[in-house]
């Protein structure tokens, strides 16, 4: 019944407006029934799209193995009627003892991992059975499209139904071009199975992945996040026989380093060309920027990643550079491992008030190159192999493309005369030089209005909080070294620690910065970017000497200081960690000649974690790392002579 507010209303207006409200009324629900029936069909689609796939879809259980937290069966894909099955490389832990497949039948049978895809962290199975597998169509590249429909799916709570996740393509060509995104919720639920389009065929492999890490275990912390990531099938069956005859994929590498910056705004110019890589061999050369790799036109150090991202060893990439004027273009064939590179030494470290054409000396390191040719405090580096040296940065650069027993020439001034001798190179000592502090400038400090004692650092989108200790007598005109320190799990004694670092700090000009973790009890994997976020507010805020960028942490906090050096090469130069030994699947990534990482190992006397300390340390020192390792007597922690020491190997990491 409909009521008219007015009750005068002529008749033939009471019928006009009777009828318009009938025909809309009659519009919506037309229009709510098409709306009903276009998800109906949707959903049709969909359970259709499912249904096409789910007999591709299999249950892998995985026996034996160090326990993962994440027990219980997973997921494969049949990519042969034969019964190779690809599934995620983290699915299978260390020291697995047998794997077991179901079959078309619903049965299980015996399968053995034939190979692995390092570079996009899939594995290869082969099932021992006579029955035939079901295979499902990739879908082409032109085809994959950012908000069309995508299903997860897996295996994992039976062997005849599989489990599903709704979502939709987010983004193409993320962690380096590898991978497609998706919001769907991603978990061990389904890693190892497909991402399917609503037409029944297979975007991609569903695998964790990182832009950053590298072990089997990276991007598992996105855990049902509304970011996940396939592999795209069409990508992996050009090398499926490869897979099959046993051989595993490996990424392709290169061998050149960066000028340091923001990837996504700076040009790929080579700082650094590694001995014996394939840049070398290939010809190119410092000071090259790349423009071309393939067919993909480079203008941005983050374009050269995506480039390089997808490449396996083995192939053979076409480079092209700009030299000066001149176009350069080159055949290399990228390598599954660079020869470990290690760092040269001089023997000298640089005079950081010195602000004229060349590195002016301040320290010279006992029984190093430098000293056998008798350079000296005062003396000025102005070229090295005839290349002038315009400071000590651009020094370490250059050297930087030499390894340990190279010979050159050095030009140095003395008392304006100019001197050229020739040396061999030496190797960094695992012991820190004893030193004094830097002097600050003669001249008048500046006025500065920042604060300085123990001060709040408050990040609005972060819960976690941090504080930082400045020193009283910070002056921006000074390069400070940063330490980031990382807390047990516990509550923090901000105070105590003001007392234990401040006057150290004030004497070596340094800054002390301590993230916390959220929660009291543990750190987390994924605050390795909440303490990335903390090390770029004082970075925006006071004047750090990006040389010493050191992060310190004790057990849980010294196993996050291993992630976040390796995760931040591009800004940490040194990791301290205390009483705790190197997780033991860390991927330790190569030593890069234009981003110095070193590490300075504390180890407790009587602690259980001293041998897999020193097998950790083993480690570094086989990759190339310089290590300097000290063994405490109390595990309470560091006495104010041990701190003393750590400044000091933290003053000289500007070394050269």
């Amino acid at each position: 019944m409909i009521i008219f507010p007015n009750q005068q209303l002529p008749l033939f207006k009471q019928l006009f407006l009777l009828a318009i409200t009938t025909t809309v009324f009659c519009t919506l629900t037309k229009n709510s029934a098409a709306q009903d029936d276009l998800l109906a069909q949707e959903e049709r689609a969909l359970q259709q799209a499912v249904a096409q796939v789910a007999a591709s879809v299999v249950q892998i259980e995985v026996l034996g193995g160090l326990e993962t937290g994440n027990d219980g069966p997973v997921s494969g894909l049949a990519v042969s009627n034969d019964g190779f099955i690809l599934s995620s490389a983290v699915n299978f832990p260390p020291a697995f003892t047998s794997i077991l497949v179901s079959t078309p039948s619903g049965k299980r049978a015996a399968a053995t991992l034939i190979s692995h895809d390092y570079n996009r962290n899939l594995v290869l199975l082969k099932v021992n059975t006579t029955e035939q597998y079901t295979t499902a169509s990739p879908v082409p590249h032109a085809e994959v499209i950012v908000g069309q429909w995508s299903v997860a799916l897996g295996k994992t709570y039976s062997r005849e139904v599989v489990n599903q996740s709704l979502g939709i393509v987010s983004a193409t060509n993320r962690i380096w071009g590898k991978a497609i995104q998706t919001d769907a919720k991603i978990s061990p639920a389904n890693y190892g199975g497909p991402l399917i389009d609503i037409q029944g065929r297979v975007y991609g492999i569903l695998t964790p992945l990182s832009p950053r890490g590298q072990s089997p275990t990276d991007g598992t912390d996105w855990y049902d996040s509304g970011i996940g990531f396939a592999i795209p099938l069409i990508d992996i069956l050009p090398h499926l026989d490869t897979l099959k005859a046993g051989k595993d994929l490996h990424s392709g590498l290169l061998g050149v380093s960066l000028k340091s910056g923001n990837i996504y705004d700076l040009p790929a110019e080579i700082v650094a060309v590694q001995p014996k890589s394939p840049a070398r061999a290939g010809g190119l050369q410092k000071g090259d920027t790349i423009i071309k790799v393939n067919d993909l036109v480079i203008s941005r150090q983050a374009q050269l990643r995506h480039a390089l991202g997808g490449q396996y060893a083995g192939n053979t990439i076409t480079v092209s550079v700009k030299r000066g004027d001149q176009i350069v273009t080159v055949k290399v064939t990228l390598v599954e491992k660079l020869e470990p590179y290690e760092h040269p030494l001089l023997g000298v470290l640089p005079d950081r008030n010195f602000a004229e054409q060349g590195t002016q000396i301040r320290h010279v390191y006992v029984d190093s190159p430098a000293q056998q040719v008798k350079l000296q405090p005062g003396d000025i580096i102005t070229h090295i192999n005839s290349e002038a040296v315009a400071d000590h940065n651009a020094l370490r650069l250059v050297l930087s493309n030499f390894e340990p027993q190279d010979q050159l020439t050095l030009t140095y001034l003395r008392n304006n005369e100019p001197t050229t001798v020739s040396l061999e190179l030496g190797s960094i000592p695992q012991q820190a030089p004893t030193i004094s502090a830097h002097a600050a400038p003669s001249t008048a400090a500046p006025a500065d209005t920042l604060a300085t004692g123990l001060i709040d650092v408050k990040l609005p989108e972060e819960k976690n909080e941090c504080v930082a200790i400045i020193p009283t007598n910070y002056r921006h005109d000074v390069p400070h070294a940063l330490i980031v320190w990382l807390q047990a799990p516990g509550k923090p004694d901000n105070e105590e620690l003001q007392t234990q670092w401040i006057a150290l700090a004030e004497q070596y000009h340094a800054i002390v910065l301590a993230p916390q973790s959220a929660d009291p009890a543990r750190w987390n994997p994924s605050e390795v970017d909440f303490i990335r976020k903390t090390i770029d507010n004082v970075l925006s805020l006071y004047t750090i000497d990006r040389n010493r960028i050191v992060v310190h942490g004790q057990q849980a906090g010294g196993s996050m200081s291993y992630l976040v050096g390796f995760a931040h090469r591009d800004l940490i130069r040194g990791v301290a960690p205390l009483d705790v030994s190197l997780p033991a699947r860390t991927a330790i990534k190569a030593n890069d000649p234009g981003e110095r990482l070193a590490f300075y190992v504390f180890d407790v006397k009587e602690s259980k974690l001293v041998k897999a300390s020193a097998a950790g340390v083993k480690r570094l020192t086989a990759a190339k790392y310089p290590v300097t390792t000290v063994q405490l007597n109390d595990k309470a922690g560091l006495s104010d002579s041990d701190r003393l020491q750590f400044l000091q190997w933290v003053d000289s990491l500007d070394r050269i």
